[in-house]
C-alpha cells in the first residue's frame, strides 16, 4: 500500500516536524465487514509535531480510496446527532442564505435539518453521495478541489465535521477564499477536539481526523486566508464548535499562533496515552477476575483503539451497536462481531465496557431504560 507522506505543517506549511508517538498496526478501516480476518490490513498510526506551530498531525496517510471506499455515514445515528444537526440548520438560518453549497455533506442530513426553517437551493458536493429520505438537495458528486466547477447560484458555503478529515486544510481554505465572493458567509461545524483529547476520548484523532485542528488552528487559517469572524458558538459543552465567517477583501492582522501550543499539546498527547495504557491495564484486570459476562459498546474506533492499546478481546462476548447496518458484521481489525444492545435483555448481570465519547451519556440512558435496568457499566 502506496501511503501519503506529509512532511510538512498542515496548517503553516512548515518543515519542522518532530515524532511524537507511533501506534502500530492498527486496523486501516473504522467500518463493519462481511469478510475475514485474515483479509484484514493495519498500518502503522505515526503522530508527528510541528515545533513552530504545536500542530499535532499523522505523517503517512492512507489513501483515501482505501480509508473511504463507501458513503461516511459517520453521524447518521443517534439523538445526539439529530440535535446538532437540528442546532447547526439554526445557526445556518441566521444568516439568511438565499442559496447554500455544501462541502462533504455526505447523506444530506443537515440540509434535510434546514427544510424545517426554509426552503431554499441547496447543493451538496460530495464524492459518495448516499441521500437520507426526505432531503430535497441536489447532489454533485465529485471533490472541492481545483478541478470542481459549479455553474448553480450559491451566496453561503456550509460544511459539517469536514475539516478535520482533510489531508490539506489549509489547501481547503485557499480553494475556499479562491471560489467565494466578498460578503459572502463561510459558516462550518467542527469537533471540539481540545475538549476530546482532554476527556480522552479515542475517536479525536485516527486515521481518519489526521490533523488536531483545536480553535487556534481554525481561526489562524479563517485569517490567514481572508475570512473574518463573525461568530463562534459551542454546541453542548464539548461537542462541537460553530463559526460564522465572512469572505473579506479588507487587510487582516497578519495571523499568529501561540507560542504555548507545542509545550501544551505534546503534553496532553502523552497524558491520554498515558490514560489508555493504565486503563487498559485495569480493564483486563477486571475481565480476568469476572465470571460475568462482559460486552464492548461501539462498532467503530471506539472499539478499535481500545483494542490496539491491548485491550483482552477474548473475554469480551460480542461488540454492542444501535447502528442496525453493522449487526451481525465483524469491526475491521477485530474478532469481534456486532449484535443489538438488546441482547443483554437476555443476560441476568451483564456488563458493558462503555468508552464511546460525548455518546456515553445517551448510550448509558437508553440501555438502562429500554433494554436492561441492571447493566454494570465499566467506563
Amino acid at each position: 500500500m502506496d501511503m501519503i507522506v506529509r512532511d510538512r505543517c498542515a496548517v503553516t506549511g512548515a518543515a519542522d516536524l518532530e515524532p511524537l508517538y507511533n501506534h502500530p498496526r492498527f486496523p486501516i478501516f473504522m467500518g463493519c465487514v462481511d469478510h475475514p480476518e485474515s483479509e484484514d490490513l493495519h498500518a502503522d498510526m505515526n503522530w508527528w509535531i510541528s515545533r513552530s506551530s504545536g500542530l499535532i498531525q499523522l505523517r503517512e496517510l492512507l489513501p483515501l480510496e482505501i480509508l473511504y471506499p463507501a458513503a461516511h455515514n459517520a453521524g447518521a445515528v443517534g439523538g445526539l446527532w439529530a440535535r446538532h444537526h437540528s442546532t447547526f440548520a439554526e445557526f445556518v438560518h441566521q444568516y439568511a442564505p438565499s442559496a447554500v453549497l455544501e462541502v462533504g455533506g455526505a447523506s444530506g442530513l443537515l440540509a434535510r435539518a434546514y427544510q424545517q426553517l426554509g426552503t431554499i437551493p441547496w447543493t451538496i458536493v460530495e464524492p459518495n453521495p448516499a441521500p437520507v429520505e426526505g432531503c430535497n438537495a441536489t447532489f454533485v458528486r465529485g471533490f472541492f478541489d481545483d478541478h470542481f466547477r459549479f455553474d448553480g447560484r450559491a451566496d453561503t458555503v456550509v460544511h459539517s465535521h469536514l475539516w478535520e478529515h482533510l489531508y490539506e486544510p489549509a489547501k481547503f481554505m485557499r480553494h475556499l477564499a479562491g471560489y467565494m465572493q466578498p460578503g459572502q458567509h463561510l459558516l462550518f461545524s467542527v469537533p471540539n477536539l481540545r475538549a476530546w483529547l482532554a476527556r480522552r476520548y479515542t475517536n479525536c484523532i485516527n486515521f481518519e481526523h489526521t490533523v488536531f485542528l483545536t480553535e487556534d488552528y481554525v481561526e489562524y487559517m479563517l485569517a490567514a486566508h481572508g475570512f473574518e469572524l463573525v461568530k463562534k458558538q459551542h454546541f453542548m459543552e464539548e461537542h462541537s464548535i460553530f463559526y460564522a465567517a465572512v469572505r473579506s477583501t479588507a487587510a487582516l492582522a497578519a495571523p499568529s499562533l501561540p507560542a504555548t501550543l507545542y509545550e501544551l499539546n505534546k503534553r496532553s498527547y502523552l497524558d491520554y496515552v498515558a490514560y489508555h495504557d493504565g486503563l487498559i491495564a485495569e480493564l483486563n484486570a477486571k475481565l480476568r477476575a469476572s465470571s460475568r459476562p462482559v460486552y464492548l459498546f461501539g462498532a467503530h474506533i471506539f472499539a478499535q483503539s481500545l483494542i490496539a492499546y491491548g485491550l483482552d478481546q477474548s473475554r469480551i462476548v460480542s461488540l454492542l451497536d444501535n447502528d442496525a447496518s453493522k449487526q451481525g458484521k465483524r469491526l475491521y481489525g477485530t474478532r469481534l462481531t456486532v449484535q443489538s444492545p438488546a441482547v443483554l435483555r437476555n443476560e441476568q448481570s451483564p456488563c458493558v465496557i462503555l468508552k464511546a465519547g460525548v455518546y456515553n451519556a445517551e448510550i448509558k440512558e437508553a440501555i438502562l431504560r429500554d433494554i436492561h435496568p441492571a447493566v454494570e457499566f465499566w467506563e
